[in-house]
């Protein structure tokens, strides 16, 4: 099993996201399992819209390499473009967990390194994953998510976050 953010704040956030929700679930070796709420949140670092994040739990049959790959290649498919670190972006996926694995390469680390940091992970994760344990801190993802500020932190109306199905 692996979790997976998902991030949005340039065009339409909200079809994107679901856009990449339907695309992982179309590639090979990811089965989308669950995925959280849409959280509107402000952006960390330059000036820039607010964000649109959630997070998924993936079964996967991919190394973690592969995974990356793949979720490089979603981001590429809905126009992402690397130009300044924290920038805004079409979409952002990154692996937050993998299983309980620990790993530090120059292309990823496993825990993602900033997970216990950011609310607009933790919410999200938590809604979905609550007693996943970080192998790292040994916490379960509801513990981590106290000991950060949620303020900022809004859930979309269930009705708009879903408009497209029924």
């Amino acid at each position: 099993m692996s979790a997976i953010a998902l991030g949005s704040n340039l065009g339409n956030s909200l079809e994107t996201l679901e856009g990449a929700l339907d695309a992982l679930g179309q590639t090979s070796g990811i089965e989308v399992q669950s995925f959280s709420s849409w959280y509107k949140t402000a952006p960390i670092g330059p000036a820039q819209p607010d964000y649109l994040n959630g997070c998924a739990i993936l079964a996967v049959t991919l190394s973690p390499n592969a995974l990356l790959t793949a979720l490089q290649a979603i981001e590429n498919q809905f126009g992402r473009v690397r130009q300044e670190r924290w920038g805004p972006r079409t979409l952002d996926l990154d692996i937050l967990l993998f299983d309980d694995l620990v790993m530090n390469t120059p292309d990823l680390t496993i825990p993602h390194p900033l997970m216990s940091k950011r609310a607009f992970v933790l919410v999200p994760l938590s809604e979905i994953a609550p007693d996943w344990i970080d192998p790292v801190s040994e916490h379960k993802i509801s513990q981590l998510k106290q000991t950060v500020d949620c303020s900022d932190v809004e859930q979309l109306r269930q009705e708009s976050a879903n408009k497209n199905e029924g």
